[in-house]
């Protein structure tokens, strides 16, 4: 198998004349390594020596080390290289004038999740208007989509469940890797920033994390395994629930379950053939934190047997509705507060569309809801093509 190359890699290798005049910034994490597992900051450095002045870091810290959501990091001084790292989830989530004032460009360099309530991009995006605004270039490395660049899954965030899980009008499984999102937000989106992009050599849109040979390292604790990064843009939804999602535990979103879970009504609604693309495996689990700790969960392991054919959100809600055709009387919406919004329904603010919520509560087949967004799908397909880095 040919290894896929970084933006990263491919910019140390061959970098464009103007960047070797300029004052940089790097957005980034644990995830920003290249083949080797060199951390892209020291190889910047390297490549670039005096050029680097500052560091940014996104949700989950610039270690990855915070768990949760509203689990905030601060602002520190990085042990290896002496530079200031300016938090973007701590006392704010917008980077102020001040934490660019010595840089003239921004790098950004992170593993994305490819599903529209992971922060990373909204810090992105963020970054961009405050780039525009002060002058500063932002030049994106990507990197590949862990569940894949060819399907796309869900409905379309509604402006009022729009939170920092959702900014802008995209489905949950949005298909684009972190630059072609960029692309797409600066124009769509009336960023207009000074954007450009170092694409990544030999990424296919059918791939999926495994396929590319590069070594995964988690972008956030509760993201530990490709594995966890293919459920993820279903499993997410528990978050809204009372059900675990399997924080706590050592294959978090792989796991779901609570102590009131019948897990033989629950598989009695999923043949095996039912979801496409899956087992689900009986198993129980003591979450060690979280929803539920230190009790035992009765749930399931869903094991992805054919990723081409898994629809990760269209199993999830299926697997709601079951929970809420079983569990009626044990089974609850999680209360806000959810990531800083404190009235809004976190089930809501996750799935994008309150309407859905509630056509699921009146336990309406989540087929007939999936066929109720699919024109807005299309015409979002259609569209993010527009944007695409790789045929």
């Amino acid at each position: 198998m040919n290894r896929v190359r970084t933006g990263l890699e491919c910019l140390l290798t061959d970098p464009p004349a103007w960047i070797k005049r300029r004052r940089l910034g790097l957005l980034c994490n644990p995830s920003a390594v290249d083949h080797r597992l060199r951390h892209a900051r020291h190889l910047i450095n390297e490549r670039f020596p005096g050029a680097l002045r500052a560091l940014f870091s996104p949700q989950h810290g610039f270690f990855a080390e915070k768990q949760d959501n509203m689990i905030e990091s601060g602002d520190l001084i990085d042990p290896s290289l002496g530079l200031p790292v300016f938090s973007l989830y701590g006392r704010t989530r917008i980077p102020g004038p001040e934490m660019f004032a010595d840089i003239d460009t921004l790098l950004v360099d992170l593993q994305d999740a490819g599903t529209r309530v992971y922060t990373f991009i909204y810090t992105l995006s963020y970054c961009m208007e405050t780039a525009r605004a002060c002058g500063v270039r932002v030049l994106v490395l990507d990197r590949p989509n862990p569940v894949g660049g060819r399907a796309v899954e869900g409905n379309l965030l509604r402006p009022e469940c729009a939170s920092f899980v959702g900014r802008f009008p995209i489905p949950m499984r949005h298909g684009l890797t972190i630059a072609e999102v960029a692309r797409l937000f600066n124009a769509r989106f009336d960023i207009g920033c000074d954007l450009a992009v170092v694409p990544m050599a030999g990424w296919k849109r059918e791939m999926l994390f495994d396929d590319t040979g590069l070594p995964w390292v988690a972008p956030s604790p509760n993201l530990p395994t490709p594995a966890s990064a293919l459920v993820y843009p279903g499993q997410v939804l528990w978050e809204g629930t009372n059900v675990s999602e399997g924080r706590g535990t050592t294959q978090p979103f792989e796991l779901f379950g609570a102590p009131f879970f019948d897990t033989a009504k629950m598989a009695s609604e999923f043949p095996e053939t039912s979801p496409p693309g899956v087992t689900l495996r009986p198993a129980a689990f003591e979450p060690t934190a979280g929803k539920w700790q230190g009790r035992c969960c009765r749930g399931f392991q869903i094991h992805v047997t054919e990723p081409q054919r898994f629809a990760p959100y269209a199993t999830t809600l299926n697997l709601i509705a079951a929970a809420l055709r079983h569990h009626p009387g044990e089974f609850a919406w999680r209360p806000p507060p959810y990531e800083y919004e404190f009235e809004k329904r976190p089930i809501d603010l996750l799935i994008g569309d309150a309407v859905v919520r509630q056509r699921l509560e009146n336990l309406e087949p989540v087929a007939n809801i999936e066929a109720s967004w699919q024109a807005e799908l299309d015409a979002f397909r259609k569209m993010s093509r527009e944007y695409w880095l790789y045929p």
